[in-house]
């Protein structure tokens, strides 16, 4: 009898083992699969450069340096570019690839003709590939670049994820799935989502527009012919909707006519929270932040803390620039190799 329970006992022990080995390799295959459908095409690391390019982000940091001293716009182009870049195809450089034959690319796409500053990422590259031949990517200099800008014009610093790769592919075609400023905020919060970006991104990214210039085009609707009843957008004060008609005439052939987006437009605050608030902000994406809840809350914030702002506006930043899925490191950033 002593005999077969210690038996027993074995074949428990014996079953316990496996049912443990079985279920550890069930957590295991699950861990697996969890992690092959959630990581980014390319693990991004903050050392990556540190053995075969340590200076890369000081050479960067000075090309973008020197052309602001002669071009105040500059950082607004460049973060403008890192947004356009990132939201095609991931922060892969294919919005400074130039076009070619048949192709068109993202740079001749309606939504890109007012990008400029592509000779800032070009010359940076030339002095990189100098130091280190073949190791460093466009899209990582746009990225690095875009940071810069910020800083340059008085925002926050952050540490940028580094080992994007450059993408081979670039149409104008795809430029089509950039936000417009026209979009309300169902169509926002779509095309962040599409993108793996919440709502939160949405209004801390929506920040960028502190600094930089608008062309009449992308809110010529709002100051004439609005919609059936209004002429103008009802949530824009009269004497700025004045203001910006007179900026923009109805025969105008004035190809550079515009509006900066805010009055501080070089430097990098929270302003554009503010104006939100008072209806005078360029784009109906703009006002449309205060038509849904979370956002509107968000805009409340942002505009009683720069802190605030510029700790989300990081975040969002460095999320937003991991989006990458390029395949090769370009020599020239204007064409593939």
């Amino acid at each position: 009898m002593q005999n077969e329970l210690k038996a027993t006992l074995n074949l428990i022990k014996e079953d316990k083992v496996v049912f443990k080995m079985a279920l550890l390799i069930a957590v295991l295959t699950l861990v697996l699969l969890v992690s092959a459908s959630t990581s980014p095409a390319i693990a991004l690391s903050l050392n990556h450069y540190e053995k075969t390019c340590p200076d890369v982000e000081s050479i960067v940091a000075k090309a973008v340096e020197r052309a602001t001293m002669k071009d105040k716009t500059v950082p607004a182009a460049l973060l403008r570019m890192h947004f356009h870049d990132c939201f095609i195809r991931g922060c892969d450089a294919s919005v400074l690839l130039y076009s070619k034959g048949n192709n068109k690319a993202e740079k001749d796409g309606p939504a890109n003709l007012s990008l400029h500053g592509f000779y800032v990422i070009e010359n940076a590259k030339k002095e990189v590939e100098a130091a280190c031949p073949g190791v460093v990517s466009c899209a990582d200099i746009l990225a690095f670049a875009a940071r810069d800008a910020v800083v340059l014009s008085g925002g926050p610093t952050w540490e940028v994820p580094k080992g994007r790769k450059d993408g081979r592919t670039s149409k104008a075609s795809e430029t089509i799935q950039l936000p417009a400023p026209t979009f309300n905020i169902s169509q926002l919060q779509q095309s962040f989502s599409q993108r793996g970006l919440s709502m939160d991104d949405l209004v801390a990214l929506s920040g960028g527009h502190t600094i930089g210039f608008s062309h009449c085009s992308s809110f010529q609707n709002r100051i004439r012919n609005f919609n059936a009843t209004h002429d103008i957008d009802p949530t824009m004060p009269p004497s700025f909707a004045a203001s910006l008609r007179n900026v923009c005439p109805i025969k105008n052939n004035a190809k550079n006519a515009g509006a900066t987006m805010d009055p501080s437009s070089t430097a990098f605050d929270n302003t554009y929270f503010k104006l939100i608030l008072q209806g005078k902000t360029l784009f109906s994406s703009d006002q449309a932040l205060l038509t849904n809840p979370k956002t509107k809350g968000l805009v409340y914030k942002f505009a009683s803390s720069k802190q605030s702002f510029e700790k989300a506006f990081v975040n969002s930043m460095i999320k937003m620039s991991s989006l990458n899925g390029g395949q090769e490191i370009r020599k020239d950033c204007r064409v593939v190799n």
